[in-house]
C-alpha cells in the first residue's frame, strides 16, 4: 500500500527542469544590433531563461555545452521550402509515388534542413496532407527537424501552375489535389477549405512557373478578383497569404490585392515593386521572398536531360533575372524576407541563398542575416517567439565559426545547432 502510494505520488510530480548552458565568444542577440563579447546563454525547458556575461556563475546541476571559440545567432528561418521533394525526380512520378512516400521524404529533409540552422521553415506546397504530417509529427517530438508553417497545395488556375499536367486527363483527373479555382466564389472555397485541413498560410500560383509542364508563360494566371477574393477571405481567417509570382503584372496584381508577400518576384518592374511597397508603408505585407537559389540549380541542369523541352525554355528565359528583383524591391521600399525553394535544390543547401543575396542582390551581409531572422519572423507572425535571442523565446540558436554580420558565407557552414531547446545531431 505505501509502495504504491509512493509511486504514485512520483509519478503525479512535475519533471524536474532540463537546464543548459551554452558558452560563447559573441552574441548576437539581434542581427540589427551590435553582438555581445564572451557571454553564456542559459536555456531551460527549450526556452532562453538568460544571457549572461561568461565570469557571471552558471545554474547548479546545468548541462553545459561549450561553444566558447564561436559566435551565437538566432536561429534561421526560411521562408519559401518544399520540404516532402527532392531536386531532378522526373515530373512522372507524381503518377507513381504514394502520399505516404512524400511524408518520408518530408521527415528526412526536415532533420537536413534543421542540421543547416534552419530551425524554421514555411513549406508553400506539398501534396494534400503530407506536409501537415510532417509538420505535426515533428511538433509531436517523434522526428527531428524545425518549426512547420505549412501551406499544402498551392492554389492554382485550372491548366496552371500547381495543377496537375502533363498527363492523360483521366490522369490528370486522378492525382487532383483539389486546389484549383475558377471564380471568386469557388476562390473563397478553396481558401476555406484549405484552413479546414489545417493550412497555417495560404499560397496561390499568381503567376505561370517556371518546373510545373504547363507552358502557358510567366505571368499572370488569376483575375484580379480572384486574387482579392483569395487574400480577403484568408486574412478573414487569420491566415497570411504568399503569391508565387514570376511575372510583372502578376507580381503588380498580387501586390495590390493585399498578399503579406511575393515569392520568386523574378521580373519586378517598377510598377509591381512600388505596389508591393505601398503594402510595407500602410502597415500590411510589403515583403519579398526572392529565393535566389534555383537560378543556381536549374542552371547547374541544363542541357543535361534533367527537364523537359517546355521547362527548359522556361528556365531559360528566367536565369538572367538573377537578383534584380532584390535591388528593384528594396529601392522602392519593400521589404526582404528570407526564402530559398529548397526542394528545387538539394535540401541543406539553404544557406547558400545568403551569398548569392549579397552577391546578386546588392544586400550586405547583416541586411541579409536581419532577412532571415527578424524579418522573417516579423512576416511569418512569429517575432513574439523567434527571431532574436532574448529571454523568454524559443531557443532556436546557432553557432559558427566566423561572424555572420560579416561574411555571408558563414550561414551555409553552420557548426551548432538547437531546435526549441534540442540539439540537433
Amino acid at each position: 500500500m505505501r509502495t504504491t502510494l509512493i509511486a504514485a505520488l512520483l509519478l503525479a510530480s512535475p519533471a524536474a527542469a532540463e537546464t543548459i548552458a551554452i558558452k560563447a565568444a559573441r552574441v548576437i542577440t539581434d542581427a540589427a544590433k551590435p553582438a555581445l563579447g564572451p557571454s553564456t546563454i542559459i536555456v531551460t525547458d527549450g526556452r532562453i531563461t538568460a544571457i549572461q556575461p561568461a565570469s557571471a556563475a552558471i545554474p547548479a546541476g546545468a548541462t553545459v555545452i561549450d561553444q566558447s571559440t564561436r559566435t551565437l545567432a538566432p536561429g534561421l528561418i526560411d521562408c519559401h521550402v518544399h520540404l516532402t521533394g527532392d531536386p531532378g525526380t522526373p515530373f512522372w512520378r507524381e503518377a507513381v509515388d504514394s502520399p505516404e512516400l512524400s511524408v518520408a521524404f518530408g521527415l528526412k529533409n526536415a532533420r537536413i534542413t534543421a542540421r543547416a540552422g534552419f530551425t524554421t521553415v514555411r513549406d508553400l506546397g506539398s501534396a494534400r496532407l503530407a506536409g501537415f504530417a510532417v509538420r505535426d509529427a515533428i511538433n509531436a517530438g517523434l522526428f527531428p527537424g524545425p518549426r512547420i508553417l505549412a501551406a499544402g497545395p498551392a492554389l492554382s488556375i485550372v491548366g496552371g501552375h500547381g495543377d496537375t499536367s502533363g498527363f492523360l486527363p483521366a490522369v490528370n483527373d486522378a492525382l487532383d489535389q483539389g486546389n484549383t479555382c475558377t471564380g471568386a466564389t469557388e476562390c473563397a472555397a478553396r481558401v476555406r477549405e484549405a484552413s479546414q485541413r489545417g493550412a497555417d498560410v495560404i499560397k496561390f500560383t499568381a503567376t505561370g512557373g517556371v518546373l510545373s509542364q504547363q507552358g502557358r508563360g510567366l505571368d499572370q494566371h488569376f483575375t484580379d478578383d480572384e486574387m482579392r477574393s483569395i487574400v480577403t477571405t484568408a486574412h478573414s481567417l487569420g491566415l497570411k497569404v504568399a503569391a508565387h509570382a514570376h511575372g510583372p503584372r502578376g507580381i503588380e496584381a498580387a501586390a495590390k490585392a493585399g498578399v503579406d508577400s511575393i515569392e520568386h518576384g523574378s521580373f519586378t518592374d517598377e510598377a509591381g515593386a512600388k505596389a508591393l511597397a505601398a503594402n510595407a508603408k500602410a502597415g500590411g505585407g510589403g515583403w519579398l521572398v526572392p529565393t535566389l537559389l534555383p537560378f543556381r540549380a536549374t542552371a547547374e541542369r541544363l542541357g543535361s536531360g534533367a527537364y523537359t523541352p517546355v521547362v527548359e525554355a522556361k528556365v531559360r528565359a528566367i536565369l538572367e533575372r538573377r537578383g534584380k528583383q532584390i535591388i528593384a524591391a528594396r529601392a522602392a521600399g519593400a521589404r526582404i524576407a528570407f526564402g530559398t525553394d529548397a526542394g528545387v535544390f538539394e535540401h541543406g543547401r539553404n544557406g547558400q541563398e545568403a551569398a548569392d543575396m549579397v552577391e546578386f542582390g546588392g544586400m550586405t551581409p547583416r541586411e541579409v542575416l536581419i532577412s532571415a531572422t527578424t524579418g522573417a519572423a516579423d512576416l511569418l507572425g512569429l517575432s513574439s517567439e523567434i527571431g532574436t535571442l532574448e529571454p523568454g523565446k524559443a531557443a532556436d540558436i546557432i553557432a559558427t565559426d566566423g561572424d555572420p554580420t560579416v561574411d555571408a558565407r558563414q550561414l551555409a557552414q553552420v557548426r551548432w545547432v538547437m531546435a526549441r531547446g534540442k540539439v540537433v545531431e
